[in-house]
């Protein structure tokens, strides 16, 4: 499916929901994916990526960033503390803060780099062993921790159970974005990105839909 197409049904879907054109970005999840296809992504015009591994990332965006003005790189896969540094030298959002222990280096290398992206934390809506993400009878003390560092928080995000339906879940990141006083929601993929959108996200997170499958060799 074209580019286009996903930017047509997005804004189908605001419209549907009588929400401002434009209030749902689309992050282009660029991860295994051969460097052509995210080229000819970024000829087409759309600047806004996604990757899930910090060396992945490392090894393609900085020459991409110098040929094509204004990217914007998000790292949307869970971050290890030692890789902190490198990603705040290489993104300009995280999807994924969920542990005190990763909020506060990212606070202390922020102090010393004078910068920090903007951050969001990732909540771990189905209570999942196996997957990344703050619970969410825990993320009231994150948010406070964060709050106290001057970290730059400005949403939640979630990746739902694959067997659940995902609305419950967006439902929920919405309810507790509420609650806290965040605006950005990180949620929706592929199958599921319009049941996100009418749930409020701002960030969808479409790879296969754009690129075709990917090849991980």
């Amino acid at each position: 499916m074209a580019l286009s197409d996903i930017q047509d049904r997005i804004a189908k879907e605001e419209a549907r929901m009588g929400r401002t054109p434009g209030s749902a970005k689309l992050i282009a999840v660029s991860k295994v994916q051969p460097l052509e296809r995210v080229v000819a992504v970024l000829e087409e015009g759309h600047r806004v990526f996604g990757e899930n591994k910090v060396q992945e990332a490392a090894g393609k965006w900085p020459d991409l960033k110098e040929k094509f003005d204004g990217v914007e790189l998000h790292l949307i896969g869970p971050l290890q503390t030692n890789k902190t540094r490198q990603a705040i030298g290489l993104f300009d959002v995280i999807h994924s803060v969920d542990r005190p222990k990763l909020a506060r280096a990212i606070a202390r290398i922020a102090e010393e780099d004078g910068h920090c992206p903007r951050l969001f934390i990732q909540v771990n809506t189905g209570e999942e062993d196996q997957k990344a993400g703050v619970l969410p009878s825990d993320l009231a003390e994150l948010v406070a921790l964060c709050r106290e560092l001057n970290l730059p928080v400005e949403g939640l995000m979630c990746i739902p159970p694959s067997d659940e339906e995902p609305s419950l879940h967006f439902a929920l990141l919405a309810k507790l974005a509420k609650k806290h006083g965040f605006e950005g929601l990180s949620m929706g993929m592929s199958g599921d990105f319009e049941r996100a959108i009418a749930q409020g996200a701002t960030y969808v997170r479409v790879g296969s839909a754009i690129f075709g499958e990917r090849d991980y060799g």
